[in-house]
């Protein structure tokens, strides 16, 4: 029995019927949408007697020459060896070179087969096999491309439907987890916001359905739009281009196969292509770069992301700003800001947010302990596992966590920020030490929020990122660190003493040991539960120590929001600032939206509005993000004077000008303490033994990895420590402060 089915229909209908009789509305015809489409203003005209001979010379056939419509500046004498079927249009031919790059290329039709097709003005058209049904804009180099094409139901990666389409057909990103449970439906334009709300609830039957609804009212089931490609946009040496919508100023070259895409591209960013490319069923942002036998399928990439050195992309979503080399992502959902990269690296399964760092032989996913595929692991802002580090599904992780190298073989919950995790095989226990970024990463932990903002490209900031490591999200969970400590170091102390204490009794023994910096913790041996689905120890290391420091990086946020407060509304004294300070409430639960920071009582009145259809669109959506944004600062205000009050116990609006003094000390204190340990962190590199001893002096040190003191970063550090301590000075001489 036959398998390939082939048809045969007449020589001269190749070209028509594009879209079928039934799908064609009363009094329209089938180029109708793709008339709508046409912005480009050209006024066509039919082919003169003279036009058609020089066409026929040349080597050029036509089924019809009636049906090759050109504008008035039309050269026929560059266009030459080419077959035209159906109904094509044809810009401004003149006889120029265009250049791009290393490539020039003479202005014209050449040796091509051309299907119902539309051509701005100067266009290049070179050793095309097969173009078919793509409207085309000005400027655009074609250039030995074996088969460029658009079907009547193109979905250009949007998770929709064209009319009569069967469900089976759709396009769904299975993010999250292998067992398609948190799936969602692609669409251009899509946040990692959306992505996030969509994955989650889903026991939330009404919300689920209307994020369906908002997709599929987004874009038209009408069959028989056509491919676009904008003006000045360069494709050369590539084999299949099938169902690609494509912005301007976009670059392809030597892609083995693109279908069903859209790819923006344009003002806010130059998409580009490359080597031998593999790319199927995705949505690609603005100013993304793809190269170098790269595999994306069903696939969302946002603005400025990057796919490099054959890492494969499937059924995930990459945020704004991120890299991905060499290595393997599927089934995840990643906020923007993260880095992976090495040909070993493998992540699964999970959900990144965001400001992370993948690093070599990282096997994060797959590694299942349940029967089937539908485990989980949740990464908090800043997750940096180091070499060769294996997780178990289900994990989950605050953030800036850092994990030493080792299989760990349990899974694991950590609550506690900016802390190390270690596997101890030689004891079998895992350790944490709390703030160790703080004690001897400090450098890397500013540095990378600095870079963060620096490098976010983004022209249409819809979605308000936040790159601080002391925010709202990492602040709530350094109270729940300490809370953990205060029990856990009771619990502790009372084991030694051979005592009982119920849980309460412990954290506040716990606390009164700790906030006394009584140096009996020290001596002690501090476990903590629930952290590790074993029965051996998990450890606390440095427990005083990381206290302290928590206490201080809370009382820093929420001066310096304080501050922040002062420099925005200039207040003339002590008095006033005290009495223009918004009332505290709670600090409240926060949640990380795709990168941007939102209360959680925010987030159930965003989907009441999506629930009950007061926000109808995903552009409405957006708008709320914008708004959410907007109030932000005052939201972040707000947290902050809560966690001050709370870490210091003073009721901020009845505050003494003495107490307000003692806390512009602490902070002082606090922030030389950073810049110094920013300095410190990073001048181990230069007096370590092991890192020196490659090079045959200093001076070649230096040449190689740069000066200590010239590093643009500290000295950053340095000049905006002066700017902190000068403008202490000022506030204190105008509140007349000891």
């Amino acid at each position: 029995m036959s398998q390939n089915i082939i048809t045969k229909t007449p020589l001269n209908a190749l070209g028509y019927n594009f879209i079928g009789a039934a799908y064609i509305p009363r009094g329209k015809n089938e180029f109708y949408l793709r008339n709508a489409q046409i912005k480009n203003g050209i006024s066509y005209r039919k082919l003169s007697a003279y036009e058609i001979e020089v066409l026929v010379r040349n080597g050029n056939t036509s089924d019809d020459w009636n049906n090759i419509l050109v504008s008035d500046a039309f050269n026929a004498e560059l266009v030459k060896n080419c077959k035209f079927y159906g109904l094509v249009r044809i810009g401004k031919l003149e006889p120029f070179c265009l250049g791009f790059s290393d490539l020039k290329v003479p202005v014209g039709l050449y040796n091509s087969t051309i299907i119902s097709c539309d051509f701005g003005d100067n266009v290049v058209i070179d050793n095309v096999n097969y173009l078919s049904h793509y409207i085309i804009g000005s400027e655009v180099i074609i250039s030995n491309v074996n088969e460029l094409v658009t079907t009547n139901h193109a979905k250009f990666g949007n998770g929709i439907l064209k009319e009569d389409e069967s469900e089976n057909v759709r396009i769904w990103i299975e993010l999250c987890n292998e067992n398609t449970g948190r799936r969602i439906l692609p669409y251009d334009g899509m946040e990692a916001g959306d992505a996030f709300l969509w994955s989650r609830y889903r026991d939330d039957t009404v919300l689920q359905e209307k994020f369906r609804q908002l997709t599929e009212q987004k874009f038209d089931n009408r069959r028989g739009y056509y491919g676009q490609i904008g003006d000045r946009t360069v494709i050369k040496n590539c084999k299949i281009v099938k169902d690609v919508w494509v912005g301007s100023d976009a670059y392809f070259k030597g892609a083995n196969k693109l279908k069903n895409l859209t790819v923006n591209s344009g003002a806010e960013g130059r998409t580009q292509i490359g080597e031998g490319c593999e790319i199927v069923n995705g949505i690609i942002g603005y100013g993304c770069r793809l190269f170098y036998g790269v595999k994306a399928v069903r696939f969302i990439m946002a603005s400025h992301s990057q796919l490099k050195y054959g890492a494969r992309l499937i059924n995930s979503y990459l945020g704004n700003n991120a890299t991905i080399s060499c290595c393997e992502v599927l089934n995840s959902l990643i906020f923007p800001a993260h880095e992976q990269h090495h040909n070993n690296s493998f992540l699964c399964a999970s959900v990144v947010m965001g400001q992370s760092n993948i690093a070599a032989g990282a096997t994060i996913g797959s590694n299942h302990n349940s029967r089937g595929a539908d485990g989980e692991i949740i990464m908090g802002r800043g997750f940096w596992p180091g070499l060769c580090v294996s997780l178990k599904h289900n994990s989950r992780f605050a953030g800036f966590n850092i994990l030493t190298k080792g299989d760990y073989p349990n899974e694991l919950d950590i609550p506690i920020p900016f802390c190390l995790v270690s596997n101890d095989v030689t004891n079998d226990r895992l350790t944490i030490m709390p703030a160790y970024w703080f004690m001897y990463n400090m450098y890397a932990l500013a540095r990378n929020s600095w870079k963060y903002v620096d490098r976010d490209k983004r022209m249409q900031r819809i979605q308000l990122l936040e790159y601080d490591y002391l925010a709202p999200d990492t602040i709530n969970e350094i109270f729940t660190a300490m809370a953990l400590l205060e029990k856990s170091t009771g619990l502790a102390y009372a084991a030694a003493r051979k005592e009982n204490l119920n849980e309460d009794q412990a954290a506040q023994t716990g606390k009164h040991l700790l906030t006394s910096a009584n140096k009996i913790v020290n001596e002690l041996e501090i476990t903590a539960t629930g952290i590790e689905n074993s029965k051996r120890k998990v450890v606390l290391l440095k427990v005083l120590q990381a206290y302290r420091i928590y206490h201080e990086m809370v009382l820093y946020y929420g001066v310096t929001q304080l501050l922040n407060f002062q420099r925005e509304h200039e207040h003339k004294s002590f008095d006033a600032l005290i009495a223009s300070l918004p009332i505290p409430g709670q600090r409240g639960q926060w949640l990380n939206v795709g990168g941007q920071l939102i209360p959680a009582l925010e987030v159930d009145a965003l989907k009441e509005k999506i629930r009950t259809s007061r926000i109808k669109t995903w552009d409405g959506v957006h708008e709320q993000y914008a708004a959410l944004g907007a109030k932000y600062p005052q939201q972040k205000l707000q947290h902050a004077l809560a966690s001050l009050s709370e870490i210091t116990g003073i009721r901020l609006r009845k505050m003494t000008s003495q107490q307000f003094s003692s806390l512009l000390n602490e902070v002082a204190a606090t922030r030389e303490w950073m810049t110094r340990c920013i300095y410190e962190s990073r001048a181990k590199d230069y007096s370590n033994p092991f890192r020196k001893m490659i090079y045959e002096n200093p001076k070649e040190m230096d040449a190689v990895v740069g000066k200590l003191s010239e590093n643009s970063f500290i000295k950053l550090q340095e000049k905006e420590l002066k700017e902190f301590t000068k403008e202490l000075a000022a506030l204190r001489k105008k509140f007349g402060l000891k």
